[in-house]
């Protein structure tokens, strides 16, 4: 217990500066599926929370997953858990704070139950540090609900158990574009080139290079804008950080001779004029500029920025590697922690199999996917698809960025302290299509070099930890 109090005084010293960064869905109309759109019945495949169970549990986040004042809206996993005799309780905080809030409450003995899963920092960086225990002791993964996700949660396994339970996959970023802008320019459809299996790296360069070289006078093209970088690394299988399974330690990914392949292309999007760096916050705009693909989530073509009566937009996933065996991506995982100390089996079991079963029970599926439609008219069936089913289907290996989860300094944002704001892991997957002070594009030897040893420094650090942790 004192070297878990320790442990926790020094996440506590340190997040002061540390926020997760928004990986999570954040209680957005993407996490909740409302009983606006569909019926709830109550289910006899959920057991209900037994009688003198204690059945509320305390929800510490900056989103409340109750409805608000006077709205009538509520999502369909809470819906089912009031079935089953439980209830949530919120407890408010603010996404700059949470996990200093989280460590304060843990050292102080007055834990909350539940907790948003985020790639930044939760794990495993705050697992190893005792701020979250596994949920094996009530949920079976080889059971018929959870088979699905299994082998994505075996790859959030610590001591050989499991601390990450999905209950639903979310697109972090797909590419859409204009139909019409495609046809107009001649080229193939992307989606057309992705279903024959011919959607990859150079098809899809080539397709923005030809984009781009056939402007005419003085009209500005480009070939892409918005978050696709570290996607492009991630198709090779890999992450700048992995898990060396058969030495039981975190290791440095940079050498990796996948990445020179990776990094080439991206310097080349870079140095070849086919990258629109500003900010865009909707696909329209990025249209209108005359960039052919807007790599971004769901989230930036629907609802408030979803295509109006007249547009003809498609999307398609991220290009796969050439070389490699499988269609890799990593996606936004939805899922509920549970807080170290918390002893609300039950409440928390009941909980989690609501929340699994409001996105797998094939009524609740259909009839949120018929709201989706009465919101995006203009919306095709293909790009629901691509928005929110390819990426968790067969078709897909997921895999997890361990990267985003070992220290502040690599892993977290909001402590970083460079220019662009952005920990040494996301600044790489980004790194070669930046440029230093004299405006000379940085090579991926140059970055590599600059901060490997920075790399292998802290995941030394992280690894001494973890073995305390694992021998504790």
């Amino acid at each position: 217990m004192k070297k878990s109090k320790i442990l926790l005084a020094g996440v506590f010293a340190l997040t002061a500066a540390a926020v997760a960064s928004g990986c999570g869905s954040g209680g957005s109309s993407d996490s909740s599926s409302y009983v606006d759109q569909v019926k709830v019945e109550d289910t006899e495949e959920i057991e209900a929370i037994p009688e003198g169970a204690e059945n509320e549990l305390e929800w510490l986040s900056y989103f409340d997953l109750n409805p608000g004042k006077g709205a009538n809206e509520k999502s369909v996993e809470l819906d089912l858990f009031e079935k089953k005799g439980g209830k949530i309780k919120y407890s408010p905080t603010t996404s700059m704070t949470k996990f200093d809030t989280l460590a304060n409450r843990v050292l102080s003995n007055d834990v909350p139950d539940m907790f948003w899963y985020e790639a930044s920092m939760c794990f495993p960086n705050y697992c190893i540090k005792d701020m979250f225990q596994p949920v094996d002791d009530i949920i079976d993964f080889d059971a018929p609900l959870w088979a699905d996700v299994k082998e994505t949660a075996d790859q959030f396994t610590l001591k050989g158990k499991h601390y990450v339970a999905p209950f639903k996959y979310v697109a972090n970023s797909v590419l859409t574009y204009d139909k019409d802008m495609i046809e107009a320019a001649a080229l193939d459809d992307p989606y057309e080139l992705y279903l024959n299996g011919e959607w990859n790296w150079d098809t899809w360069y080539d397709m923005m290079d030809t984009y781009v070289k056939e402007a005419e006078g003085d009209e500005e093209r480009y070939g892409v804008n918005g978050w696709f970088a570290n996607f492009i690394f991630y198709s090779t299988g890999h992450t700048l950080v992995e898990y060396d399974k058969e030495n039981d330690i975190y290791v440095s990914n940079v050498d990796d001779p996948n990445f020179e392949r990776a990094t080439d292309l991206l310097y080349n999007i870079k140095k070849n004029g086919l990258y629109y760096g500003d900010w865009i916050g909707q696909a329209s705009d990025c249209f209108k500029d005359n960039i052919l693909f807007y790599a971004m989530g769901p989230w930036a073509s629907s609802d408030i920025h979803t295509p109006k009566d007249g547009n003809n937009w498609g999307s398609v996933p991220m290009p796969k590697d050439p070389n490699a065996d499988k269609q890799y991506i990593t996606v936004e995982i939805d899922a509920y922690l549970w807080v170290k100390g918390s002893t609300k089996n039950e409440a928390m079991k009941c909980w989690q199999e609501c929340a699994k079963s409001a996105y797998t029970d094939p009524t609740y599926k259909e009839q949120s996917k018929e709201k989706f439609f009465v919101k995006n008219p203009n919306w095709t069936e293909e790009m629901y698809n691509v928005g929110y089913e390819e990426y968790a289907s067969d078709n897909w290996t997921r895999i997890i960025d361990p990267g985003y989860g070992i220290s502040l300094l690599l892993s977290n944002d909001n402590a970083a302290t460079n220019a662009t704001k952005e920990a040494i892991i996301s600044y790489m997957y980004t790194s070669v299509m930046k440029e230093d002070d004299s405006g000379a594009q940085y090579t991926w030897t140059q970055l590599r070099e600059m901060y490997k040893g920075t790399i292998e420094s802290e995941l030394k650090a992280f690894n001494q930890e973890y073995k305390n942790f694992v021998n504790s």
